[in-house]
């Protein structure tokens, strides 16, 4: 058997190598249905388990490099005969215990818990309308290419929306000046102007529940 090897250190005198792998299910309950339905989400992390002693000769050295790295806690790699057959590129270390028999000449036995580190997925792509595309719309009867334009036709139209109504409240504001001055100026010009505005937000809200109406169906 080869020599398992923890990054460049070598575990000579291992007496126990353990490997499991489980894997993920939710389970969901269906109305009239025994028992339980049960769907895979993939598997966890392969785990090892190994337990074993460090030699005379070189305990002491052995000893501190394991401690350094299980308190890193930076990923390592792993080879042993166990693990030949797993895709397994990275690994962590959940957990390590060292433990030395009393006397001059005490040896010292270890325990150390491995776990995959898979490397992260690469980055989401966010696409129209939040991603939908991805659900399989096109096999509802819906187009998400155009579900995004429609929605980008409805935020447009929001911004006009409240464009508008700013400039309405803002010629409402003027008439409001003008009546506490007292001005015995031209007051037909700038109420004929916010009656255009609010003539012109109505067009607006039109053209969104247009575009709402299409988004619905």
């Amino acid at each position: 058997m080869a020599t398992p090897m923890l990054d460049g250190i070598e575990l000579k005198a291992v007496q126990v190598i353990r490997q499991e792998i489980e894997q993920d299910y939710r389970r969901h309950r269906i109305a009239g249905l025994d028992g339980t339905v049960h769907q895979h989400i993939g598997r966890r992390s392969h785990r090892v388990t190994l337990a074993g002693v460090l030699l005379t000769a070189t305990a002491t050295d052995d000893l501190a490099a394991l401690q350094k790295k299980a308190a890193a806690g930076d990923e390592v790699t792993f080879t042993a005969d166990i693990a030949t057959a797993l895709d397994i590129d990275r690994m962590v270390i959940e957990a390590f215990a060292a433990e030395q028999a009393v006397g001059v000449n005490g040896q010292t036995a270890y325990a150390i818990v491995l776990a995959e580190s898979p490397p992260l997925p690469p980055p989401a792509e966010v696409s129209a309308f939040g991603g939908l595309g991805d659900f399989g719309l096109g096999e509802l009867g819906f187009d998400p290419g155009a579900l995004g334009d429609l929605v980008s036709d409805i935020a447009d139209q929001a911004g006009s929306v409240m464009e508008l109504a700013a400039a309405a409240m803002g010629a409402i504001d003027s008439l409001t000046a003008m009546a506490d001055l007292g001005s015995l100026g031209d007051v037909a010009k700038p109420v004929a102007d916010a009656l255009g505005e609010v003539g012109k937000l109505d067009d607006t809200v039109a053209s969104v529940r247009a575009a709402a109406a299409k988004l619905l169906g």
